[in-house]
């Protein structure tokens, strides 16, 4: 006979700017403890804040008096305590990409680059606020199910936190990321099957172990840290809103944060207020919210992943009906691309802004361009498209579309054989 185990009890606080989880459904509210699913109607749970009292104790001035993180915007994240897992993560450039812009026809492009984060990837942002809430749940152990970036933030930040990791991943995932998350020494469960069965399998087991699954159990904080996603872009353009923003689905938990972000900004007087067109990115090859868009409808019917895109290779996203809400309301736009686009996309950026994306930011880029080609992003637009993840992670995906070495003996003659053979082939 199983026993099911159950999560450390919240401890209570007074006063707190967290009213706790609220069903997206029905509006059921429950204390903010180690939950992600309601009991009444079992839609998903969110954080709900006081926003009256984060007004009055956030202000612009005090934003920029906090650290250069992503915990400068504390006062709009789901953490009680003073203590937090902090591994630098968020504060990334925001680039004025003028070069890629004039490549697509844009006058307003910019690059929100989290290739920069300490595990080069963006979900170093809400696993900082998973692992912190861990902590003050009073878990000792973080885990999660990963296509990849997550597994690797995931062991960091148990390694900082200084907690025991189990990560289950997909045994076919990209060797450099499973080095990348091996190296801070959690527990690895490689698991024959893709991210949907993955996730099946840790949804069990965080059904019979006291372990913090940053994106099962502790879902409604862990998808939070997106949110600062938006706040920093707002920021880092002078406390205004773009007028659109590009941004990869996978579960399509980022793409409803960032939304959520910019909304909040404006709730709590940061900002003007506006509307943000929100433009999702999928790949062809796993697009389950795209197809859903395409036949007019919002009921997202689960698809077989088959993409070099890994990262975004979630068949069955848990906020895809959510984020094809969002594109109505804000009247944007959803698109995929073929993995050729994927790969074009990815040298794209690298040749014209000098980073070097993952195949995410291929996704990302491809669908920016053939929606300016298709005149869906008008060129005086304020857009912002996000890069969210490290090329060096998805190496194998680009090593047979970038030029060879030009291979010489170590004498001059040797090389300028090879210099006006290469110049001739290239037509210089």
């Amino acid at each position: 006979m199983t026993t099911t185990i159950q999560a450390p009890a919240t401890p209570p606080v007074a006063g707190s700017r967290i009213r706790g989880l609220q069903c997206r459904e029905c509006g059921q509210l429950y204390a903010a403890e180690a939950r992600h699913v309601c009991e009444l109607c079992f839609g998903p749970l969110e954080v709900a804040y006081d926003y009256a009292a984060v007004r009055a104790s956030i202000s612009r001035e005090s934003i920029a008096r906090g650290p250069r993180t992503l915990w400068r915007y504390r006062d709009l994240l789901p953490i009680e305590g003073e203590r937090v897992v902090d591994t630098q993560a968020g504060f990334t450039p925001l680039v004025r990409a003028d070069n890629l812009g004039r490549a697509l026809g844009l006058r307003n492009l910019w690059i929100k680059n989290d290739t920069v984060n300490p595990t080069f990837s963006f979900k170093d942002r809400p696993v900082s606020i998973a692992s912190t809430r861990a902590r003050e749940l009073g878990f000792e152990v973080l885990a999660c199910a990963s296509t990849g970036n997550l597994a690797g933030s995931v062991a960091a930040h148990a390694a900082k936190a200084g907690m025991r990791a189990f990560i289950f991943i997909p045994s076919d995932l990209e060797p450099a990321k499973i080095v990348g998350a091996s190296i801070y020494e959690p527990t690895i469960i490689a698991v024959d099957g893709n991210y949907d069965d993955v996730n099946r399998l840790s949804s069990e087991v965080a059904d019979l172990y006291p372990w913090a699954f940053v994106n099962i159990n502790l879902r409604p904080y862990y998808s939070e840290g997106s949110k600062t996603l938006a706040f920093e872009v707002a920021e880092q353009l002078g406390w205004r809103l773009p007028d659109a923003v590009v941004v990869p689905i996978a579960s399509a938990s980022m793409f409803t944060k960032v939304h959520k972000g910019f909304a909040e900004l404006q709730q709590v007087g940061l900002v003007d207020s506006g509307t943000v067109r929100m433009i999702g990115a999928q790949a062809e090859g796993c697009s389950p919210v795209v197809q859903a868009a395409r036949a007019g409808s919002v009921d997202v019917q689960p698809v077989r992943p088959n993409t070099i895109a890994k990262s975004l290779a979630i068949g069955n996203p848990a906020d895809g009906y959510y984020a094809l809400r969002i594109v109505q309301q804000t009247r944007g736009a959803l698109e995929a691309v073929e993995d050729p686009e994927i790969v074009e996309g990815i040298r794209l950026l690298a040749r014209t802004e000098g980073i070097f994306a993952e195949t995410a930011g291929g996704v990302t880029v491809g669908v920016l361009k053939k929606l300016v080609l298709a005149g869906k992003i008008d060129p005086d637009e304020v857009v912002v498209a996000y890069i969210t993840g490290n090329g060096f992670k998805t190496v194998d995906a680009v090593a047979e579309h970038v030029a060879q070495p030009l291979r010489v003996a170590p004498t001059l003659r040797s090389f300028e054989a090879a210099y006006a053979a290469s110049t001739a082939e290239r037509g210089h």
